[in-house]
């Protein structure tokens, strides 16, 4: 077959795959929200060769990557995600990963203006990703605003595939100093706002009979007295989101008989990250660094980037039989 033959073939399948996405919302409906698009596995490899010129591709670095996911069980094209505390940081890391695969990403964050990083970002997503990376200004602490946002972001392709909640504070500060006034507020950021924004996306989920995903990030300091990180307000909100991703599985995994649910809910337990949150504590304390380098097996920190392939997981196919589990990626820090 020649090179001319080939490259008709491969087209022929992608137009087939354009003619499906373009089907009306009603259609959607009481059916399995897992379009069926065509994949890169779906193409033969000697045909993607022949559009490529390129027998033996290079496994390139997730800032060069601009090709389709190779594995069907990644592939987030036609799909739409919502990303809280997606203008920076950890959830941006998640964000653009889940762009990268294809999907249509909602960041809200509550900082005035998205970060430079998250520009860099957005502006990678023409090239040749198929996915798209958006930006609202939303406090998770102002429901109606939120819940108008998120119904906004589902109608316009009427489906919502999946959140990342990962809007959450910190303050590093003894038990016999807080106040109730600092109490409050971090619970209303880091437990009332990942319960009213998982349980929004999830209407929007059953309206549109979408079966996906849910991941809350908690942290490992929800599991342990983290050793020098004094914020025992933050430390025990983020136990309650783990037991709280618990719940929501078991209350939302089931399909319903008119086709909503199925809805499976994880928590993402990460270690100490390098965030500019915690870039803030080794301001205050430069010890701490050392001190938690010392207290995983790996003996360094982790970055943001390296939990763009959990969240890649969590959020995909690839992840379908998994729900109401904690997901722990701390460089061995709990497992002494």
């Amino acid at each position: 077959m020649s090179p001319q033959h080939l490259r008709r073939h491969a087209l022929r399948s992608i137009q087939g795959a354009t003619l499906l996405r373009s089907q009306a919302c009603s259609s959607y409906a009481g059916r399995i929200s897992h379009p069926a698009l065509v994949t890169s596995t779906m193409i033969p490899t000697w045909s993607r060769r022949a559009m490529t010129h390129e027998a033996f591709p290079k496994a390139p670095s997730h800032e060069a990557q601009n090709t389709f996911p190779q594995l069907k069980e990644f592939d987030l094209r036609g799909r739409v995600f919502v990303v809280t505390g997606g203008g920076r940081g950890l959830g941006l890391s998640m964000a653009e990963a889940l762009m990268e695969a294809g999907g249509k990403v909602w960041c809200l964050d509550r900082l005035e203006e998205p970060d430079d990083e998250f520009l860099h970002v957005q502006s990678r997503a023409s090239q040749g990703f198929n996915g798209s990376l958006h930006y609202d200004r939303i406090d998770v602490r102002d429901v109606k605003a939120m819940e108008s946002t998120i119904s906004r972001i589902a109608a316009d392709k009427c489906r919502l595939d999946g959140l990342i909640a990962a809007a959450g504070i910190q303050q590093v500060q003894a038990a016999l100093d807080y106040s109730v006034e600092d109490i409050q507020k971090m619970l209303d950021i880091n437990y009332t706002g990942v319960f009213m924004t998982a349980t929004t996306v999830a209407r929007e989920m059953m309206k549109y009979k979408t079966r996906g995903s849910i991941l809350l990030v908690a942290s490992m300091s929800g599991l342990i007295a983290n050793k020098g990180l004094v914020s025992p307000v933050y430390n025990s909100s983020k136990a309650a989101v783990i037991q709280l991703g618990r719940n929501l599985a078991m209350e939302w995994g089931k399909v319903r008989e008119d086709g909503s649910g199925g809805i499976r809910v994880n928590s993402l337990c990460p270690g100490h990250i390098v965030t500019p949150m915690v870039k803030e504590n080794f301001e205050k304390e430069p010890w701490l660094k050392e001190m938690w380098e010392k207290e995983n097996m790996l003996g360094r920190l982790s970055s943001p980037e390296e939990f763009r392939g959990a969240a890649l997981y969590m959020l995909s196919d690839a992840s379908t039989f998994m729900t109401g589990t904690s997901f722990v990626i701390d460089g061995g820090h709990t497992a002494w």
